[in-house]
């Protein structure tokens, strides 16, 4: 072992323990629920999942996972091109472009490589890439990798600024513009329509990465372009089936045809990873048919949601606004955030404080996630713990 080397890691965890900004990892016992048994804390309240439709603990989602381990066994032991395609995995991306109305779709292992598979697949030398500054970090993973592109950033939301950008790469082919549906940070929506708008002007390509926003916006759970009403207007979808559509792993581009066969044949993520375990495709095909059965999920999340930010802003904290399911608030540092997400779970809430690197410096919050499987109880409860350790650090 080369103990310098292990001595200067150490030596950079313990100023991250003295600064206050050490991560801990809890330890689930049970399926991910409204309620959660956890091995540090209890019995506790999740206020920090992406399990929007409380889609990973159905009982149909679960079965078709069982049948799916069952029928095509523990994993696909080889990458798609080889031999590690099954039926199922068709079936599946079949599913997700008819869910999202696109041509075709191509499944991966995580949004995060179908993020970093795609930009660097479709930008070569004399493309140009338009990102918006709070993007996913896997967006802008994949932007970086897209070497020999140039890439360009504009202020978040400000389309003024994008146009500028817009005007400064004319010339360049493709020019994409790159936005999250939902900025997970921030809970807010991109400006769509006016997104697409700039794109028609300037023969732009339009990317979203509607991971927060599939099963959440719009009135079928469609996503984001369905809540503007977009549909067929935005070129690339990119997602995930980790969130919202059952929560277990997986990711996906939907789009054209021609794009879906060229992911197919260079994108380097799913020419060299295994294909998706055939037993979280069942289950994740399950979760879209369900949610398709059971549109009122969408309703009942967008009614928790309304009701648990209605109720802070009258306990005195003040959230940021947005029509998402994610309810931030800003409460300053980083270990001002961990500290308080620690007294919540002392009091069986479980809700995460983000700060540096993941925000800017400064702007630290407690992010709550609502799910359409909480009751009123446990909001209430929830509520009261907020009021409590609002009170006890002064921020209300």
């Amino acid at each position: 072992m080369n103990t310098a080397f292990e001595r200067s890691l150490q030596s950079e965890i313990e100023k991250l323990k003295a600064a206050g900004t050490y991560k801990t990892l809890r330890h689930l016992t049970t399926p991910m629920a409204p309620e959660v048994h956890m091995e540090e804390a209890g019995d506790v309240i999740v206020l920090s999942s992406n399990n929007y439709l409380g889609l990973s603990d159905e009982a149909a989602v679960i079965e078709a996972g069982k049948r799916g381990l069952d029928t095509y066994g523990a994993g696909t032991a080889s990458v798609r091109f080889i031999c590690g395609t099954f039926d199922i995995h068709r079936q599946l991306e079949d599913r997700i472009a008819q869910f999202l109305r696109t041509e075709a779709s191509l499944t991966y292992v995580s949004c995060w490589n179908a993020n970093t598979g795609l930009f660097p697949t479709i930008c070569d030398t004399g493309s140009a890439i338009i990102s918006d500054e709070l993007n996913h970090a896997s967006i802008i993973d994949g932007c970086r990798l897209a070497s020999k592109s140039r890439r360009e950033r504009y202020k978040h939301s400000d389309m003024r600024d994008l146009e500028e950008k817009l005007k400064a790469v004319q010339g360049s082919a493709p020019v994409l513009i790159v936005t999250d549906g939902v900025f997970s940070m921030e809970g807010s929506l991109a400006k769509l329509p006016e997104i697409v708008e700039l794109a028609k002007k300037y023969n732009a390509v339009t990317v979203v990465d509607d991971s927060h926003g599939t099963g959440v916006m719009g009135k079928t759970g469609r996503g984001t372009i369905e809540h503007f009403g977009l549909d067929g207007q935005v070129d690339i979808i990119t997602g995930t089936l980790g969130k919202a559509l059952g929560g277990a792993a997986g990711g996906f581009v939907a789009g054209s045809h021609a794009l879906i066969d060229t992911l197919i044949q260079r994108s380097r993520p799913q020419l060299f990873s295994n294909a998706l375990p055939a037993t979280v495709a069942c289950s994740s095909l399950e979760a879209i048919d369900y949610l398709d059965e059971h549109p009122e999920l969408v309703g009942r999340l967008r009614d928790n949601t309304r009701y648990f930010r209605e109720k802070l802003v009258a306990l005195g904290f003040k959230p940021l606004e947005g029509d998402s399911a994610i309810v931030p608030i800003i409460v300053g540092e980083t270990s001002f955030a961990i500290a308080m997400s620690d007294r919540l779970l002392k009091r069986g809430v479980f809700v995460t404080g983000f700060g540096f690197p993941v925000v800017p410096e400064g702007t630290a919050r407690i992010r709550v996630q609502i799910s359409a499987k909480l009751t009123t109880d446990e909001m209430d409860r929830a509520l009261a713990a907020f009021a409590g350790v609002g009170k006890e650090v002064g921020l209300i």
